[in-house]
């Protein structure tokens, strides 16, 4: 064994208690936000993109609707989106990664967690939402709308609400699912279902406050987060 491996070796199961301490903290901050929705979209979309105006725009109605908005706090559609929560004066939640590049923490989250590991910000960018918005974005949008889809497809969380914002982007992908993926018998049409494409921010608001609605949940946010 190396020096490296050894190290390695060593240090591992101590960093089960980093891992543990990113956990409390975010668990902590994140279980009084009330009913919560994660906006999901690319860091790369920048203020003169129309994308970007719409995710500002959508975080804006939401938090004026009670739900308090949830991003990956870095730039882009996640800037937009806080932007918007912010502006609206509701609770805007950056859940932030340490990246060697591309992110950096947004200034207007209100209410930020910063992460040191991708798994465990994944968990708390799902955990505590009842709907999730994606905008177009690259690897890390298409890994965390699919891994949302996989939890709802195996029952492990509720169908929640999963919002592809912008028909001209994510049809192609749907399109290859129904006719590669579904004939081959590796997904069901049923799980296509829990998809819904949008193309205009008023769409994406209503279909959360009718989820929100039907399940009876309460439409405002904790006065501690306004």
């Amino acid at each position: 064994m190396n020096m490296s491996q050894a190290q390695r070796v060593a240090e591992d199961p101590w960093r089960v208690f980093k891992i543990m301490a990113e956990f409390v903290d975010s668990f902590d901050t994140l279980s009084r936000l009330g009913p919560a929705v994660t906006i999901f979209g690319s860091a790369r979309i920048k203020q003169d993109d129309p994308f970007y105006k719409a995710t500002q725009e959508i975080a804006s109605g939401l938090s004026k609707e009670g739900f308090a908005v949830v991003t990956g706090g870095g730039p882009g559609a996640m800037e937009a989106a806080n932007r918007g929560a912010a502006q609206a004066k509701g609770p805007s939640v950056g859940l932030n990664i340490e990246l060697p590049f591309e992110q950096r923490p947004n200034k207007y989250s209100n209410i930020q967690v910063d992460f040191h590991y991708f798994f465990s910000r994944k968990v708390c960018l799902v955990k505590y939402s009842m709907a999730f918005v994606y905008m177009p974005g690259g690897f890390g949008t298409l890994d965390e709308m699919f891994e949302v889809l996989t939890l709802v497809q195996t029952q492990r969380i509720p169908a929640f609400p999963i919002v592809l914002y912008g028909s001209a982007f994510w049809t192609g992908l749907l399109d290859w699912v129904r006719t590669q993926m579904i004939p081959a018998k590796l997904v069901g049409e049923a799980d296509l279902s829990f998809v819904q494409i949008v193309d205009s921010p008023a769409e994406a608001i209503a279909i959360i406050k009718d989820y929100r609605r039907s399940i009876g949940v309460p439409e405002t946010v904790p006065a501690a987060f306004r």
